[in-house]
């Protein structure tokens, strides 16, 4: 089997990549390990930034988004009871953030790809990477017991943390940065209406809440707990419970309860790998970075890489740039590490850990004062909630 751009994952960003590709007419393999129901299955996050909603409409997959997304122009947070709104809109000259989930971003995408007739091929196993080095590097794979082959220009690493991209690259030529969180984040799906119209992340003395949403009648609630913490050991009752003692009793008691449909604890890490290209493999998403969902940047840094890493390619395929080809790792880094930093800024403003020093948390004090007392300050969270400009590839 024979392609221009062979991509390991199909996830959210496999999909998009290989959607932006074939608009382009540059021929398209997706590989991935799992079912596309379990892939659906996955529950992640829901904001997407402006540039993340553009970039879905430039592909061609935003009619369902753009007709059952919410439109975000604000923000809030909580302290001590008290709400703190950031007018999004107001503080960046009309940007905005949309709700809408990535289960259903992929679902999207996967439709679109199997419209296209473009190849997409589930349950492979075993995958390699080879002659990454060369012009013509290869991908082998058993699939329904056969060994198969597929030889190509390009390989996109869009496999995840745990996937064979990045393991496919030499240890002496990575470099690893990593910062693990000492809590982790209990999460719940439930269809009840959110408690508030807009986002709310409130700190309180008894661990961090993330108030979020999917839809007008689908919530999505976050509480800090201890790793140690096991989610059978949380019952829905206690849960809700739980969520009420940590808001405030005008949000407590607009507060509706229900079922769960989805739980889960997340351990919260920050991670990034440099490079984030060897030869011609290219890693793209997780497979580079993790960051922590404080600030609502995974699915957008992935969307980032895909962007830069398209753009150069279509320069590739349709001008014969080669020049750009070195080029997208620092691009995707540069964005990658601002993204880091929001995420990093946003967990310590909004989290007590027993390792803070004194010092420390006069820190954390002095940073909730100024950023959320200030519209210099206000603004600076905006134009990072919202997502940094693109830089241009040319």
């Amino acid at each position: 089997m024979n392609t221009q751009v062979a991509i390991i994952g199909a996830g959210p960003s496999g999909l998009l990549l290989g959607q932006l590709l074939h608009n382009a007419g540059i021929k398209t393999v997706i590989l991935e390990r799992q079912t596309p129901e379990y892939v659906l299955g996955r529950i992640r996050a829901g904001i997407l930034e402006n540039g993340t909603v553009e970039l879905l409409r430039e592909a061609g997959v935003s009619r369902r988004m753009d007709a059952e997304g919410l439109i975000h122009h604000g923000v809030e947070f909580l302290f001590s009871g008290q709400r703190i709104p950031v007018p999004l809109s107001e503080l960046t000259h009309g940007k905005s953030v949309m709700v809408y989930g990535q289960t259903e971003v992929t679902r999207d995408l996967m439709e679109a790809r199997q419209s296209s007739g473009a190849p997409t091929i589930y349950g492979v196993e075993q995958v390699q990477l080879h002659s990454l080095k060369s012009d013509k590097p290869s991908v082998t794979f058993m699939h329904n017991g056969e060994q198969c082959k597929i030889e190509c220009d390009f390989v996109a690493g869009c496999d995840g943390f745990h996937g064979v991209s990045r393991q496919s690259i030499p240890r002496e030529i990575l470099r690893e940065y990593e910062s693990v969180w000492p809590f982790g984040w209990l999460g719940l799906l439930s269809d009840t209406p959110p408690v508030n119209p807009e986002l709310i992340y409130a700190h309180h003395e008894r661990g961090f809440v993330l108030c979020s949403q999917r839809s007008l009648t689908r919530s999505r609630y976050y509480l800090q707990v201890p790793l140690t913490d096991k989610v059978e050991q949380w019952t829905d009752e206690r849960f809700w419970n739980e969520l009420k003692c940590r808001l405030p009793d005008e949000l407590g008691q607009k507060l509706v309860t229900g079922h769960s449909l989805e739980k889960s604890i997340a351990p919260l890490r920050s991670y990034v790998v440099e490079p984030m290209q060897y030869g011609r493999m290219f890693l793209v998403g997780d497979a580079a970075h993790i960051v922590p969902p404080t600030g609502a940047k995974g699915l957008n840094l992935a969307v980032s890489d895909v962007n830069y890493l398209w753009r150069i390619l279509r320069q590739y395929y349709h001008n014969g740039r080669t020049d750009l080809l070195s080029q997208y790792s620092q691009l995707a880094l540069n964005r990658v590490w601002k993204g880091e930093r929001f995420s990093w800024f946003m967990t310590h403003l909004l989290h007590d850990f027993q390792s803070k020093s004194a010092f420390d948390k006069k820190m954390q004090e002095a940073d909730r004062q100024y950023y959320l007392g200030s519209r210099a300050g206000l603004t600076t969270i905006a134009e990072n909630y919202v997502g940094l400009p693109y830089e241009t590839v040319e």
